[in-house]
């Protein structure tokens, strides 16, 4: 479940910044399928790796985790 979460999340941030899957995947220096396993829960990121998602779609690493804690 909390998997799942993680997922939609970070799937809805990337929207938010008006962002398609290919240009967070140029940012983070990975692939398009690469992005969508982690958005669809198939794939796990380690800290580094969401630290660096997080500044392709412009939010901290902090409010990101804030974010996922209160939902």
């Amino acid at each position: 479940m909390k998997k799942r979460h993680l997922a939609a999340l970070l799937r809805q941030v990337r929207l938010e910044a008006s962002l398609t899957q290919a240009q967070v995947a140029q940012a983070v220096g990975q692939t398009q399928s690469y992005v969508s396993k982690y958005e669809n829960g198939e794939q796990r990121l380690d800290l580094m790796e969401l630290e660096a998602v997080c500044d392709a779609v412009g939010i901290r690493l902090t409010d990101f985790v804030e974010r996922y804690l209160e939902s």
